[in-house]
């Protein structure tokens, strides 16, 4: 079994490659540190270059007027505002979280690359699978980003199915 020391440095190794190249880096997914096991490293998966935003078809007609999508307010909780965003494979979580039976929810389909403000990938909830990362953008979400647009229609008992084009067979 390898020392703690040992899979520190292994881990080390491993993220430093990230600080070398950070313009290559601006979106960047790490498993969470507990799951990984000593002497292992944690799988660090490629980012995919289309993200999605749940946003209400009247949203969607203001941002178009303004250009842009705000970020949340931060409130009193001080964090930092963001947008929420999603994979494919995520997205029903948060939809039905959220949004359980609203009929007039819209997919926004990003391309990363055209972001100005950096993604984040964050954990979501307590009730999320473990080590689920949920990709946050902290700024502006340009329209010239959203690539395109689509329906999200709930079952007709109110629940978001996995969106298309998912891998999520669940």
């Amino acid at each position: 079994m390898a020392s703690p020391f040992l899979a520190s440095l292994q881990l080390s190794q491993t993220l430093g490659v990230f600080a070398l190249f950070p313009a290559r880096c601006q979106v960047c997914r790490f498993s969470r540190i507990s799951a990984c096991q000593p002497g292992k490293l944690g799988k660090v998966t490629r980012s995919p270059a289309v993200l999605v935003h749940l946003c209400g078809a009247e949203e969607w007609s203001r941002a178009h007027s303004r250009g842009r999508i705000r970020p949340e307010s931060g409130g009193s909780s001080g964090k930092a505002p963001f947008i929420h965003l999603s994979t494919l494979d995520q997205v029903h979580l948060p939809a039905n979280r959220l949004y359980r039976g609203h009929d007039d929810l819209l997919l926004l389909y990003i391309d990363v690359a055209a972001l100005d403000s950096p993604v984040r990938w964050e954990p979501g909830v307590a009730t999320d699978p473990e080590s689920m990362l949920f990709p946050h953008l902290y700024g502006p979400l340009p329209v010239r980003a959203v690539i395109r647009v689509t329906a999200y229609r709930p079952a007709p008992d109110g629940t978001f199915p996995p969106a298309a084009g998912s891998h999520d067979s669940t």
